[in-house]
């Protein structure tokens, strides 16, 4: 997977362990930053809430991340820095919480090549 993620003309990993790698660590960041003020997606594989704060119980919550599983794992394991993401359009962070998401970032440094 590490050669994807630095080159994305690489043979991409086969769905199920995108999936596992990338709910792993969401849950991760989830666990690291428990709370209910911001949520992270990362579709179509998983989606929670963390970061202490006002909790979120209706409707869209007000401070969402979402990005897909490839810049998820970039962001993930610091091969990929939160506002670069955010500034490409590859990652949206709306609300005033989101953006705490990044401090929490890498969950696993990966040194580049």
């Amino acid at each position: 997977m590490s050669a994807w993620l630095r080159d994305e003309t690489a043979a991409a990993p086969a769905r199920a362990e995108l999936a596992a790698a990338v709910r792993t660590t969401v849950r991760t960041l989830a666990a690291n930053a428990p709370g209910h003020s911001v949520e992270v997606r990362v579709p179509p594989f998983v989606a929670v809430q963390c970061i202490e704060g006002p909790r979120h119980t209706r409707g869209t919550p007000p401070n969402v991340v979402e990005t897909d599983p490839r810049t998820w794992l970039l962001l993930a394991t610091g091969l990929l820095d939160f506002e670069t993401a955010r500034h490409s359009g590859a990652l949206t962070a709306s609300g005033s919480r989101a953006p705490e998401v990044a401090h929490w970032l890498p969950i696993l440094r990966v040194a580049a090549e």
